[in-house]
């Protein structure tokens, strides 16, 4: 999934919360929001928002629900693989003592599967994408007012989104003691009353969940990993 996992609606989202709040807040409030840190610096913090969300007991209730949803698809194109696996062994190892229409027939035979295959994996991907996208965008609309009040109650001047680091975003470093990525799930689960699911979802090297990619088949060529971009937590 591209950076818009979460888009740019974090920041409309925010925005929105401190509009809505600006009117209601006291002086009091409005004083402690901006106030630095004893030591007179700016208090800033970083959360990994694509994670945050993943890591909430409804979010992982939702990612796994649908990992289970797209398993028969994930089987299905597994399947369609293994066939084109052995069609490709069969070529190779009995190809040269067919006759000319056996052999190419067979070929035909590969070629076909392995466009259906592809054509099968990049739709199940988008599909996938898709929703993915849309559950993680419903848990954000949520969570920005969440981030919003803690941010403020907490003294935080500003906040940096560590889902996609240096080169793709602006955070080149930060020390863990900065990131409050748990802290912002802690408190969304203690409002959400969604209790934690018995398993979570299956992910992969990005710590997302992971969509139906077929094994890579040579020389097929296969819908690319439904794994989104890397969104490597700095520390």
């Amino acid at each position: 999934m591209k950076r818009t996992f979460v888009g740019t609606a974090l920041l409309a989202i925010l925005s929105m919360a401190a509009l809505a709040q600006a009117g209601a807040a006291t002086p009091a409030a409005s004083t402690a929001s901006t106030s630095s840190p004893a030591s007179g610096g700016v208090k800033v913090g970083i959360i990994d928002i694509q994670q945050a969300i993943i890591a909430t007991n409804e979010g992982a209730r939702d990612f796994e629900a649908l990992q289970k949803k797209f398993e028969p698809k994930r089987n299905e194109l597994q399947n369609l693989n293994s066939e084109v696996e052995s069609l490709n062994k069969q070529l190779n190892t009995q190809g040269d003592k067919m006759n000319e229409d056996a052999r190419a027939n067979l070929v035909k035979s590969i070629e076909a599967k392995k466009k259906t295959l592809q054509r099968s994996a990049e739709d199940a991907q988008n599909d996938f994408q898709q929703q993915q996208n849309e559950v993680a965008q419903r848990i954000l609309q949520k969570m920005g007012p969440v981030i919003d009040k803690y941010a403020k109650d907490n003294g935080y001047a500003l906040l940096l989104d560590s889902s996609n680091p240096w080169p793709q975003g602006p955070l080149l470093w930060a020390t863990a003691s900065v990131d409050i990525t748990k802290q912002i799930v802690d408190t969304y689960n203690a409002q959400s009353n969604v209790p934690p699911p018995a398993t979570r979802p299956t992910t992969g090297a990005t710590g997302r969940p992971t969509g139906p990619s077929t094994p890579a088949t040579k020389p097929a060529a296969v819908a690319p990993s439904s794994k989104p971009d890397a969104s490597t937590k700095q520390q």
